[in-house]
């Protein structure tokens, strides 16, 4: 049996074992990832390269943060506001934190943002007595549509901007009125699948005006340390084009300081991070790195030249929908990474010579938003398809309310095809 099919069957099982939840995801990520270390397919080597610490980094520094920010009682703070804001309503609610997590994930990284905004929609439904898994779910679906709205939102769009030279400003203004209008169509589909059945009585709504946010709060030295702490690490994200000091650097450096400042027990801190979605990450980079050695992106993209025969309009629904298929079942960096090569090798320049009445960035444009869409949205399809989602389902077990892989795919795939039909027409409409 050739190390291709072995490592086919291998990644199979795996989700296989992830989607049956007979034994912890956690564990089934590793397993698959130790395979195919197991049977020769990647070394030892070249598996621990595969690990992104910059994604464990972040992950640990940013839970260290939103910890002792959470001690403070600021988040039931915001909780409150919010809830007092549009009175109670919860639909109101639900679309306010929607577009808050779409804002953030724009200029801020989608598990950043998830771990801001999660444990406020948390502490709202436990007030307003509501179910939190349409909050939590609509709030990762607008994560990952929000994160494709600038070159720094989510990690592909870097890799697609540096590889088509594309200016910050420029994908702004291609990507953003894209996000724009999938976001209204978001909040449409959750008022169908959610909205309607969302009732809170007279009596919680009336006592929730009544509610003194200012009594949650319960530290305010160390918020305000915390406050200026986070401010900063944010500000790191935004300028980190211009220092060169990586998210991950700063987010452990925020953590650091701030246990510090805060004077906080790193024993008792260290408790409280989610060790297990760490590792479930650790596996599945290493499962996935199996999967480019064995050459299945590269082999899938070639297909995709040979299907299309340079005709742009196929090319880019092509692209489309392959990266948004592809992106829902493995991490959209190793298949951004590969196919990159093909669209700026392959692709334009053999478009440009079918079809020399288009013009270069004509092309480009149909290709590079195609592939970011397709990266970005996919992830909406299935619970291991980003980041983000693993993180939000991590916590919401954390709280209590366990978020099965099919609950999962039943909303993220409606979604995901959804939001990526209308995407398909605005590049249609827009470059074609």
């Amino acid at each position: 049996m050739t190390q291709f099919l072995i490592g086919v069957i291998i990644f199979i099982l795996t989700f296989a074992l992830i989607v049956s939840e007979k034994i912890p995801d956690t564990l089934s990520a590793l397993l698959g990832g130790f395979l195919m270390i197991a049977v020769g397919i990647i070394s030892e080597e070249k598996a621990f390269e595969s690990i992104d610490m910059e994604v464990i980094f972040l992950l640990i520094g940013m839970m260290i943060i939103v910890h002792i920010m959470s001690e403070t009682g600021v988040f039931q703070w915001v909780a409150i506001r919010l809830a007092q804001f549009v009175r109670g309503e919860p639909f109101l609610l639900l679309i306010l934190l929607m577009l808050a997590t779409a804002l953030f994930s724009a200029f801020l990284d989608n598990v950043t943002t998830i771990m801001l905004i999660v444990p406020v929609s948390i502490i709202l439904t436990e007030q307003l007595k509501l179910d939190p898994i349409p909050f939590l779910l609509m709030e990762v679906f607008a994560s990952n549509i929000g994160g494709a709205a600038t070159l720094i939102g989510d990690p592909p769009n870097i890799l697609i901007a540096t590889a088509g030279e594309i200016s910050f400003n420029e994908f702004m203004f291609n990507m953003g009125p894209l996000v724009l209008i999938d976001m209204l169509f978001l909040i449409i589909i959750s008022w169908f699948l959610f909205g309607r059945k969302m009732k809170v009585s007279r009596d919680l709504k009336a006592r929730i005006m009544e509610i003194d946010p200012n009594r949650a709060l319960r530290d305010n030295k160390i918020l305000m340390k915390s406050g200026i702490v986070m401010g900063l690490v944010i500000l790191g994200f935004l300028t980190n084009s211009i220092t060169n000091f990586g998210i991950a650097a700063t987010a452990m450096s925020g953590a650091v300081v701030l246990m510090i400042i805060a004077k906080q027990d790193p024993e008792e801190i260290f408790k409280t991070v989610e060790w297990k979605t760490l590792f479930f990450f650790i596996g599945l980079f290493i499962l996935v790195q199996g999967v480019v050695e064995i050459g299945v992106l590269k082999i899938l993209g070639q297909k995709m030249i040979k299907v299309t025969h340079g005709n742009l309009k196929i090319t880019s629904a092509l692209i489309l929908w392959i990266s948004t298929f592809v992106s829902a079942i493995v991490n959209n960096i190793p298949y951004t990474t590969t196919i990159i090569p093909l669209i700026k090798n392959e692709l334009i320049p053999n478009i440009m010579k079918l079809h020399p009445e288009l013009t270069k960035k004509t092309i480009e444009y149909a290709l590079w938003w195609a592939l970011s869409v397709g990266a970005c949205f996919g992830g909406n399809a299935t619970i291991v398809g980003a980041s983000a989602n693993v993180v939000a389902t991590g916590i919401a077990a954390k709280s209590g309310r366990k978020i099965s892989f099919f609950e999962f795919l039943k909303y993220g795939v409606l979604i995901t095809i959804l939001t990526v039909i209308v995407s398909n027409i605005y590049i249609y409409w827009r470059y074609l």
